[in-house]
């Protein structure tokens, strides 16, 4: 009988379990808060008084004296932090300085456009990603292996911004195969009854196939381009932690059984793996989610990238923490999944 199997063993395994919850929700809330701070002092130092924002520049000394006081500003800095981590306890994010909506409203149209792009782009990225370096491990050497290699290697060194423009140039202005920036024509935009926020979902849920085609081929391109950017890390991650297993004693023992290389591969050496390709989809995933801010801007996808560089450019306090905190969350949960699922599936990490 184990240890687990008596109740003394379920006890002991349940005081792990929840020391190890209670210490990650620790963590999470240290980051977020240091984020936080970090991101609010930054936006205090940025040459934009938020004041004239919302007097104007010809307001009178007395109205620039009481537009301060309302926003706040007349008071310290930490005064200011310690006021907004009191109405962010409160669901209160603020109200943005360039929609005036509140940035949670702003968040929760922005932030699906975001998600679906990421998600199309990592699932595309990710499943071309494992495909090339098993078929690199496979045949190293070859020309499938220098194909894997020429790949992540342009991933890395192409700039997105000047690859989404080439795509531009030559899909939609050229070839016609595109749709162009935007999620969907201006003649769907305003027909189509947004109910989840994905374009995907909600054009399907019309019943307009045509409409879900445009949203299609907005979409493609866009996915395409960031795809790219994660097949590369993928691929390159993947390849070497293979190509490091098929050294080892267990794979020259199954060889030596007269197992095949695909075998041996598939069966073998893939599965001892999985916990750096659980690591490197969590994080190629949080980069999308964080990092498609140029991608954004050139498509003119209306997700969260492009409405934090607005915020950022016009010092838009409120909308730039929202949208930190946001991204942020995101970002410590997804290494939080990818420990857990490491966790479970790989026995040498318990």
């Amino acid at each position: 009988m184990t240890d687990s199997s008596t109740p003394a063993g379920f006890v002991r395994q349940g005081w792990r379990w929840s020391g190890r919850l209670l210490t990650g929700v620790i963590s999470l809330a240290l980051t977020l808060l240091g984020l936080l701070a970090f991101t609010f002092t930054l936006s205090h130092l940025a040459p934009i008084d938020p004041t004239l924002q919302v007097a104007g520049d010809h307001a009178s000394e007395a109205t620039y004296a009481q537009v301060r006081r309302d926003l706040g500003l007349d008071q310290s800095v930490p005064v200011q932090f310690a006021r907004y981590l009191d109405h962010l306890a409160h669901g209160d994010m603020g109200i943005s300085r360039i929609t005036a909506q509140p940035v949670a409203s702003d968040l929760m149209r922005t932030f699906p456009a975001t998600v679906e792009l990421a998600t199309c782009a990592i699932l595309l990225g990710g499943s071309l990603g494992i495909l090339l370096a098993l078929l690199a491990v496979w045949k190293p050497g070859s020309w499938l292996d220098n194909v894997a290699r020429m790949v992540s290697l342009l991933g890395y060194s192409v700039p997105i911004f000047w690859l989404s423009l080439l795509g531009l140039l030559l899909f939609y202005a050229v070839l016609h195969w595109a749709g162009g920036p935007g999620r969907l024509d201006d003649l769907y935009m305003y027909t189509m009854t947004p109910r989840t926020g994905f374009v995907l979902i909600d054009t399907w849920l019309s019943g307009d196939r045509d409409m879900f085609y445009n949203a299609i081929s907005h979409l493609w391109l866009p996915v395409t381009v960031l795809a790219m950017l994660s097949m590369a890390g993928i691929t390159r991650l993947l390849r070497a932690s293979m190509l490091g297993e098929m050294n080892k004693e267990y794979v020259i023992l199954a060889r030596s059984k007269g197992a095949g290389r695909a075998r041996v591969l598939l069966c073998h050496v893939f599965p001892n793996v999985l916990g750096t390709l659980i690591t490197v989809l969590s994080l190629s995933y949080a980069s999308l989610l964080e990092g498609a801010v140029l991608t954004e801007t050139v498509f003119a996808w209306p997700g969260v990238g492009r409405y934090l560089t607005t915020a950022l450019f016009a010092a838009d306090t409120p909308a730039i923490l929202g949208a930190t905190l946001l991204i942020g969350t995101c970002f410590v949960l997804l290494n939080a999944l990818a420990d857990a699922l490491t966790y479970l599936l790989d026995p040498r990490t318990r």
